[in-house]
């Protein structure tokens, strides 16, 4: 083999020939910026505070399925009730004891109709959603109530001025079709089951109570940030009392004096209460430090544990036909919303940074609840 000639006096010298990139080169550059987005301290505190709150709303499904499947106890008005009571007792009467324009007289006196509908929105909501565990299972009522997501992103985009993007609304495209899929899903477990009509009226009262649902936390983000959580807490445990207790006598009159109480049914009650008494008073504050549509975002996974309990408690089968596991394909699309969501900045930051450039819009004064 011949040595290759030396290099003239004049010649550049020789620069070193570039090594060809690996494929892992691509995968390693782009793992930074998904650690960079993805586990950012607000995205990581916002499912911390959502795991919290999942928990919650475990316990309010895993009670209500418990009463009407084994013990036969349809009163969806009597948990509601309780619940506003605890809170009537504990924040309304904060309420009373205040002075000044901050005092229960002065806010009923000035907002009294507001806060009526807020309180109506919220206890037919409550009503809708446990009145549907007579008619479907746990995990369809868990995962048909992510319909509210994008009723609030769009009930944000108009009352709170939410901006959002093209990757916000694919991911409400993902859930919708999840709804659909197990609204689909259910009708045909239905039809094998003899119960296609039953199932359907449960699938429709979550979608209706879910849509309620999206109007109170739009309600309760604005006033927590602008006005504050025990007003909102209180005025919705006074009125919630009231309406509540009116259409328990109503409704549920004959239902709950059929009732064969013991001490596991009421032990049940009491644990519904609590779940829900803790779920309203934490809220709030989850809210105020991050907004309505994140928080529901990160207490999706409350499918995932009512799933799992569902499995153990219940005796669900977990297979991938739709007929004998309603959610196992229509599951992914709440994963599916939330890292879609969290890959982009919330919807207040962008506003924030175009607040020089665009003038904040009027309507929000017409919208006021002072």
């Amino acid at each position: 083999m011949e040595a290759a000639p030396p290099a003239g006096p004049g010649a550049p010298p020789s620069q070193p020939q570039p090594q060809a990139q690996g494929p892992a080169d691509p995968v390693a550059a782009l793992l930074p910026r998904l650690r960079a987005k993805l586990f950012t301290w607000n995205i990581l505190k916002t499912i911390a505070l959502g795991q919290i709150l999942s928990l919650c709303i475990c316990g309010t499904a895993i009670t209500s399925q418990y009463l009407a499947e084994k013990y036969k106890v349809n009163t969806p008005m009597l948990q509601s009730f309780i619940n506003y009571c605890l809170l009537f007792l504990v924040y309304t009467v904060m309420l009373a004891f205040q002075s000044g324009p901050d005092s229960l007289f002065h806010i009923l006196k000035r907002k009294w109709w507001k806060y009526i509908l807020l309180g109506l929105a919220d206890v037919e909501a409550n009503y809708l959603i446990v009145r549907a565990y007579q008619y479907t299972t746990l995990t369809s009522v868990q995962l048909l109530d992510c319909f509210g997501i994008p009723v609030l992103m769009a009930l944000s985009w108009f009352i709170l001025y939410a901006r959002y993007r093209v990757i916000h609304f694919v991911a409400v495209a993902v859930c919708l079709l999840g709804v659909g899929t197990m609204v689909g899903a259910d009708i045909l477990s239905g039809r094998e089951d003899n119960s296609g009509s039953d199932v359907l009226v449960g699938d429709v009262l979550v979608l209706v109570g879910a849509s309620l649902y999206a109007i109170s936390n739009v309600c309760e983000e604005y006033i927590v940030k602008k006005l504050s959580r025990r007003e909102f807490l209180g005025m919705l445990g006074f009125f919630g009392t009231i309406i509540s207790g009116i259409q328990l006598l109503l409704v549920e009159y004959t239902d709950i004096a059929s009732i064969h109480w013991d001490w596991k049914i009421a032990l049940l009650f009491v644990a519904f209460a609590l779940c829900m008494f803790c779920l309203y008073s934490f809220m709030p504050l989850v809210i105020k430090v991050t907004s309505a549509t994140s928080v529901n975002l990160g207490i999706l996974t409350a499918d995932l544990y009512s799933l799992f309990f569902g499995l153990f408690l219940f005796g669900y089968q977990l297979s991938f036909s739709p007929p004998s596991f309603r959610g196992s394909t229509s599951y992914p699309s709440p994963s599916s919303w939330w890292a879609s969501f969290c890959t982009a900045p919330p919807p207040r930051a962008r506003r924030s940074r175009r607040r020089a450039a665009c003038p904040r819009p009027p309507a929000l004064a017409s919208t006021t609840w002072a």
